[in-house]
């Protein structure tokens, strides 16, 4: 469990020793560490699943469909698609784990409490207060994801991924992060690059990634990071993670600009690499 005086930076480097010092050791600790990870804050509302749709989505006894913050899941086969590697892993996991609670979880819900799919936004922790969202990110499950406002355990849950990605556990042992001229599809990705040019405007923030992509910080998303050190960023090399859009299916690219967008809604979403 990282210290409250930890930088997640700091942890992540302490579990990538840990990881090279034998298996047993990290599987120790990787052990007893999972149920640590973005305790219970209090007493939270109690309702029942009626069923659990993919790695990151219930469906209640009362109708609603529930998204949990801070995690996204690899795509269940749907429409004649093949299924992401451990889509189907991860929701039998869920299911173990709302099993596991007689059926019922605890719901906190987001700052902002719905999508734009109409779904509640929530942290879900089991009857024994372990948040569900965490258990699977530090089983490697599933990626961290930040959309502001929903951010309030973006800390303990890059740490419950950092744990993952250090023993290679789950999607982490075959994981194929991309470089901006890899891009072929839009979806989520895990992209790493460099920075070439950082521009503001009135469409928020724009971090050109060579010719083919760019991220871009919404005006809504500016509070959401340090733009301090955004700006910094030009010339490093970073990795980003979100969902890649094709500009020129929407029309929404000219010429010279790049086909491909990431969308950042969250400082965790952008890192930069040593």
């Amino acid at each position: 469990m990282r210290a409250a005086s930890e930088s997640p930076k700091g942890y992540a480097e302490r579990m990538k020793k840990a990881s090279q010092v034998g298996a047993f050791f990290v599987s120790a600790l990787y052990a007893i560490g999972v149920q640590a990870f973005c305790p219970v804050p209090g007493k939270l509302p109690q309702v029942d699943v009626q069923r659990v749709v993919d790695g990151d989505t219930l469906r209640l006894k009362d109708g609603r469909n529930v998204r949990l913050i801070g995690i996204n899941t690899p795509e269940l086969g749907r429409e004649g698609r093949t299924a992401e590697p451990f889509a189907e892993a991860a929701r039998r996991r869920l299911q173990a784990l709302v099993d596991a609670s007689d059926g019922r979880v605890l719901l906190q819900t987001g700052r902002e409490s719905r999508d734009r799919y109409g779904r509640t936004l929530a942290h879900v922790y089991d009857l024994n207060g372990h948040n569900l969202e965490a258990q699977l990110l530090a089983e490697g499950l599933g990626y961290q994801v930040a959309v502001a406002p929903n951010l309030d355990l973006i800390d303990c849950q890059f740490s419950a991924e950092q744990s993952a990605r250090a023993a290679k556990a789950g999607l982490w042992r075959q994981l194929k992060v991309l470089s901006p001229a890899d891009i072929r599809t839009g979806g989520f990705a895990l992209i790493q690059g460099r920075v070439q040019r950082v521009e503001r405007n009135g469409g928020g923030v724009w971090l050109e990634m060579g010719d083919s992509l760019v991220l871009h910080i919404s005006r809504q998303n500016l509070e959401a990071f340090d733009l301090g050190e955004v700006t910094a960023l030009r010339g490093q090399t970073v990795e980003a993670r979100g969902w890649v859009v094709d500009r020129a299916q929407r029309g929404k690219v000219r010429s010279g600009q790049a086909r491909w967008q990431l969308s950042l809604t969250g400082q965790a979403m952008l890192q930069r690499l040593p």
